[in-house]
């Protein structure tokens, strides 16, 4: 998962939490997915609340590969506004970055035309 979808996840956290996502299709979607292992699924379902479940959730999410958010993003049909907010943050999240691509290193500092 990318540092900003990282980012989005942690500054929303207590947000996402109160909507309980783990009722629901959500587990079983990231599960389908790969995004989560019968272990995780288990895991969390052992929770003894909704909280609880959301939370290891989103400790799960971010060491699971790449396509993690956008999976979770795809998981949440049962929750269009969590999922409008999430795609607001990211986007935000986005131009808020510097514009390095457009930084031009001085001449002595620059690779040599023919390597």
């Amino acid at each position: 998962m990318e540092a900003r979808d990282k980012q989005v996840l942690r500054s929303l956290r207590l947000e996402l939490g109160a909507e309980v996502l783990v009722e629901g299709l959500v587990l079983q979607y990231l599960y389908q997915e790969g995004i989560l292992t019968e272990n995780h699924v288990q895991e969390i379902n052992a929770q003894t609340t909704g909280l609880r479940k959301t939370m290891l959730l989103l400790d799960i999410l971010p060491s699971r590969g790449p396509k993690a958010f956008d999976t979770f993003l795809d998981s949440l049909q049962e929750f269009p506004w969590v999922r409008e907010k999430l795609k607001k943050a990211r986007k935000e999240a986005m131009t808020d970055l510097p514009a390095v691509a457009n930084v031009r290193l001085p001449r002595e500092l620059s690779l040599p035309a023919q390597l």
